[in-house]
């Protein structure tokens, strides 16, 4: 920094134009000449006496040298030169006063020796002057800079211990960083509290693949084809931004724990990889629970199903006994015992497809399906139904069948889940409405009625009434089993909350989607979309 103020400052000094004569003369050294031939004009006209010609004629060359010397001066500044030239000026006036005995030299010699000698104490100075602004400008500078970079360190330092305090506060979910390799440089009391072991004993000194089930890891790596490794933990987050699975954990006592790991890779302040982050929940209790459930409703299902059936039959040949005919009371009763027991035998046959669903045993029977035979079906076997609740039911379809590849049977089911619910939540008065139609879907997922480029086509079924509707926040959770939204249980609608989730488990079978658009108070609106063949 100081070599450059000098260079600039020495630049500017020197590089400053000095006054020139028309044809490029100094004007120092032209002005020496010129009181030089004066002082001679005035000897040979006898204005200046001659004393010692010697001494005159010494004068006359040094006041020439001295002419040349500060012309020398002014194109190459230096204090040599400076002083050579000064002191040939001096010498100059004082052989010339010595050899004509006069003062007059003197006046007309000193002027160019002052005159040059106080315009570079002037450009010294100014040198000098500039050189005190530039070093206070970068002292200015400097300090500037260094509140600055105060100022940023103490607003690293916040940050950090910001986010060391949220880490900290965390104990309910264990949160582990790693290193690329794996090696652990975060472990928060969330981690410790799950895993057992605390933060100095394990931060730069264990890997998080050392906390995890090895045989979990080696069947995943051999799914995968990967080494049995942090390469398995990590796979899918790396190719897809974030990964949400459950692995099992083995604390340091060597209790197991199911635990739902969300993986997020790690940056550094530069935005390169740095490791990765495991934000880990324990589900072990959740996940139990989840099985007891399923067990009891697979186990209730199958020990409900068999009673059940000879109820039926039973009744059926009580009914039907022409022998042995019942008074209109007595049939009127049993067929109110007939249509529960068929309730309930639906509602079983529901709870065995969804654990059949969770377990991973739903099968499908694919045929060629028109959706639009579908709709009518199910618009047919909600009219009753329809009518007695004051609901109006129509189809807007076309006269053309829509053509998917699927389960007639359970897209059947999945219809008349989505009209039965419209009927139930739909007060008297209102609309019913299914819409059968042919669209074209983009790579985003907008699905229009005219093909574009890169488009697949596909079938939509939407069924949309002007019912109670379902709350914002209670929506997500609609697909979930036995879940029912708040509007349903305020008005004492009937249903155990399958229907839903049903309906979901066969669309996502037959590789469709199932959306929802519903507000409170106004309707709701479920599009189920299926690929089309092209």
């Amino acid at each position: 920094m100081t070599t450059a103020v000098l260079d600039r400052g020495d630049a500017a000094v020197v590089g400053r134009p000095h006054p020139r004569s028309r044809v490029g003369v100094p004007v120092g050294s032209l002005t020496g000449a010129g009181l030089t031939a004066a002082v001679v004009a005035l000897l040979a006209l006898g204005v200046l006496p001659v004393v010692d010609g010697l001494l005159v004629a010494g004068g006359v060359a040094a006041g020439l040298v001295a002419a040349i010397a500060a012309s020398f001066v002014e194109s190459r500044p230096g204090p040599a030169p400076v002083l050579a030239a000064t002191a040939m000026q001096l010498a100059a006036v004082v052989l010339l006063s010595a050899g004509t005995a006069s003062a007059v030299p003197l006046v007309l010699l000193v002027g160019p020796a002052g005159v040059l000698l106080s315009r570079r104490l002037a450009d010294q100075a100014a040198v000098v002057e500039q050189l005190t602004a530039d070093r206070a400008a970068l002292l200015e500078q400097a300090q500037h800079r260094a509140e600055e970079l105060d100022e940023a360190s103490r607003m690293l330092a916040a940050r950090a211990r910001t986010m060391t305090s949220v880490i900290d506060a965390v104990t309910e979910q264990s949160i582990i960083g790693t290193d690329p390799d794996g090696t652990i440089r975060v472990w928060n009391p969330g981690a410790e509290k799950l895993l057992g072991l605390p933060r100095a004993d394990v931060v730069r000194r264990r890997s998080i693949v050392e906390f995890h089930l090895p045989e979990e890891l080696a069947d995943a790596a051999a799914d995968h084809g990967l080494d049995a490794g942090l390469r398995v933990l990590v796979h899918a987050a790396q190719e897809h931004g974030s990964d949400v699975r459950d692995w099992t954990y083995v604390a340091a006592d060597g209790r197991q724990r199911i635990v739902s790991v969300a993986v997020t890779p790690r940056t550094d302040d530069r935005g390169a990889h740095a490791g990765w982050n495991f934000v880990g929940t324990d589900m072990t209790e959740a996940r139990a629970t989840e099985r007891t459930k399923d067990q009891f409703v697979s186990l209730i299902s199958h020990e409900l199903r068999t009673p059940l059936t000879s109820i039926l039959g039973y009744l059926e040949l009580v009914l039907d006994d022409p022998e042995q005919p019942l008074t209109d009371e007595q049939r009127q009763y049993l067929t109110t015992v007939e249509r529960n027991a068929d309730r309930l035998l639906r509602l079983v046959g529901d709870l065995l497809f969804t654990a059949r669903v969770e377990a991973g045993q739903f099968t499908l029977q694919p045929e060629d399906v028109d959706l639009v035979s579908i709709a009518r079906a199910a618009e047919e076997n909600a009219r009753v139904a329809a009518a007695a609740a004051q609901v109006e039911l129509h189809v807007e379809a076309p006269d053309q069948p829509i053509v998917v590849s699927g389960d007639a049977g359970r897209l059947g089911q999945a219809c008349d889940n989505l009209v039965s619910n419209a009927v139930k939540f739909t007060p008297a008065g209102g609309q019913v409405t299914l819409d059968v139609s042919a669209g074209w879907r983009s790579p985003d997922g907008t699905v229009t009625a005219h093909e574009r480029p890169g488009a697949q086509p596909v079938a939509r079924l939407s069924v949309r009434d002007t019912g109670i509707g379902i709350p914002d926040d209670e929506q997500g959770k609609l697909f979930t089993r036995f879940f029912r939204a708040s509007t349903a249980q305020r008005s004492a609608v009937p249903g155990v909350g399958l229907g839903l989730s049903i309906t979901k488990a066969i669309t996502t079978a037959h590789g469709g989607t199932l959306d929802l658009v519903s507000v409170e108070g106004e309707g709701t609106t479920f599009t189920l979309t299926l690929p089309r063949p092209a």
